[in-house]
């Protein structure tokens, strides 16, 4: 991977408009937002030879297993993974959400690009261990979705479908398709859900790129959302769910449409 490929210490260009702040966010949220809420149980896994933190959220009843990376600027506990693992909970979808070395070491600097992908690996095959019957789908936040390429492209896992949250398709203001190469390398069922202001990935040249990947391939876009998924504070989403429970929905649905998949990690 390309350590220039996503600028990790950047933000969000946000013009004329203040985003909400994250009380203001978690509010908008929903009840899911203010709380990581019970039934999260602590694991560890290993990564070369180092003990990985992770967070399983495993509702009764889930019809499917989703293992979800961060974003290079937070970690399994931020707001954003606790109120997504909690939603999905709800509409039935276990997660199992991971920290990189990196994070578990309070370090702003992410781990090499081989240290995340074997972290990476070793969580989808933690998730594999405990799926049961599930369908296993592996997703991340921005930094993990450019690691995932990586993944799936190279000697992939058995997964049945990834999902992008916040692909981050070039650096802001430098609209391209840079990050775009190896997603043609990938064989499962992709779903990218991004926000219609994401600095980070123009829809205008999002929308080709999910298309040329062909039928197998699908976007989900959140109005109004950011790199972050916030939202502008006058934003008005008449006759929309709560930006959480867009998001979430869209992973249930679209892992409703996937099979078990065969093997391990």
């Amino acid at each position: 991977m390309d350590s220039r490929a996503e600028p990790l210490r950047s933000r969000p260009v946000h013009a004329h408009r203040r985003p909400l702040s994250v009380l203001a966010l978690c509010l908008l949220l929903g009840p899911s937002a203010r709380a990581a809420g019970p039934g999260s149980t602590r694991l560890t896994f290993t990564v070369e030879g180092r003990a990985c933190s992770a967070l399983l959220t495993q509702p009764d009843g889930a019809r499917a297993f989703f293992v979800l990376g961060h974003g290079a600027n937070m970690d399994m506990r931020a707001p954003f993974m606790a109120a997504l693992a909690d939603e999905l909970a709800r509409q039935k979808v276990a997660t199992l959400r991971f920290n990189f070395p990196y994070a578990d070491a309070g370090r702003s600097e992410p781990d090499p690009p081989g240290v995340l992908v074997a972290t990476v690996r070793a969580a989808v095959a933690e998730g594999a261990r405990r799926r049961g019957a599930l369908p296993l789908v592996v997703g991340g936040r921005s930094l993990s979705t450019l690691v995932l390429v990586r993944v799936l492209a190279d000697d992939p896992p058995a997964v049945a479908g990834a999902v992008m949250l916040g692909y981050p398709l070039h650096a802001p203001g430098r609209p391209s398709v840079r990050n775009a190469v190896g997603l043609d390398k990938i064989g499962v069922p992709l779903l990218f859900v991004q926000g219609t202001r994401d600095p980070l990935a123009a829809l205008s040249l999002l929308r080709p790129v999910v298309q040329r990947l062909g039928p197998h391939a699908r976007l989900h876009v959140v109005e109004g959302g950011d790199h972050q998924f916030e939202i502008e504070a006058d934003s008005y989403r008449v006759g929309r769910p709560p930006v959480i429970e867009e998001i979430a929905g869209a992973i249930a649905g679209f892992a409703a449409t996937l099979p078990a998949a065969q093997g391990g990690g």
